[in-house]
């Protein structure tokens, strides 16, 4: 080998050395995946609509998303984005497929785990399927920024434990009195049964800005009132648009169609305050613990 070939050689094992080097420091940098439910204490407050535009708008910021569809008897975020998937929770949940077999690729670095639809046993998952749950989302920890967790509505032991796991709760609010007072609810009864104390609040559906600030008074006046162990932050509102009534009969997301609509800017500055969030629970380590 003479001296041009050597020095070749060289610089190529340098090079090599390099990069695996520069692979290993990516790896050990990156920030643990973040758990973030999307919870409410009523259903028709536009949850689901939220997650799939939340997760459009982190897409955007380079992000690499998981929803996990957690409404795990009554699954529709697959039917919102117009997806028809093979397999669904059900799957997992028997053993007869893992889950990365069954999540969805969708686009802009988001990927979907659908629940099923209209199987009662899978309502209120026992302890067993609590535990395989757990198992196989501990193999997904390394391949996401952020998972968000679309629970059913309501006080279920299904949406109280997902609620209990999660490093953020973001519980979702419109105007309505009867959605306030079951918002409320929830969260006594996280604060009772589960000892959760922090959540933010989005008010969705809103008419203006002073009308979301006036409904974020009404809740945190009433927590402070007779809850005063926990904390109600206010994240901000999306407001009513007429516009996300049409992107949802098209099965779309809103920021595609109408990214400068009304709606959409209350996205875009959601996840920007999602990224700036500091977790409730430590992200310690990339481990994934459902219930």
């Amino acid at each position: 080998m003479d001296q041009a070939e050597t020095l070749r050689e060289m610089v190529n094992k340098t090079n090599a050395y390099g990069r695996e080097k520069e692979m290993n420091r990516e790896k050990n940098t990156k920030e643990p995946v973040r758990l973030i439910t999307v919870t409410s204490g009523k259903g028709g407050v536009g949850k689901t609509n939220v997650v799939a535009n939340l997760a459009f708008a982190l897409g955007k910021h380079d992000k690499k998303i998981l929803i996990f569809d957690a409404d795990t008897g009554l699954g529709n975020v697959d039917i919102l984005l117009g997806l028809a998937p093979k397999y669904n929770l059900k799957h997992v949940l028997k053993r007869e497929r893992d889950i990365k077999e069954v999540i969805v690729s969708y686009k802009n670095g988001i990927e979907i785990l659908p629940a099923a639809s209209g199987i009662q046993e899978l309502a209120e998952l026992n302890r067993d399927q609590r535990l395989i749950l757990s198992e196989e989302f501990d193999a997904l920890a390394e391949r996401y920024d952020y998972i968000l967790l679309d629970t059913g509505a309501g006080i279920s032991s299904n949406v109280t434990h997902f609620c209990a796991s999660a490093h953020n709760i973001l519980v979702v609010v419109s105007p309505e009195p009867t959605s306030l007072t079951d918002a409320y609810a929830l969260m006594k009864v996280l604060f009772l049964n589960h000892n959760q104390k922090k959540f933010k609040l989005l008010v969705n559906l809103a008419k203006s800005d002073k009308e979301s600030k006036d409904v974020y008074r009404q809740l945190s006046s009433v927590a402070n009132r007779f809850l005063p162990a926990i904390s109600v932050d206010y994240i901000g509102y999306v407001l009513y648009d007429d516009n996300v009534a049409k992107t949802v009969r098209m099965q779309k997301s809103i920021l595609d169609f109408y990214p400068y609509s009304k709606a959409s800017k209350g996205f875009l500055k959601l996840a920007e305050k999602i990224i700036e969030l500091q977790p409730s629970l430590s992200l310690t380590e990339n481990k994934i613990n459902l219930f």
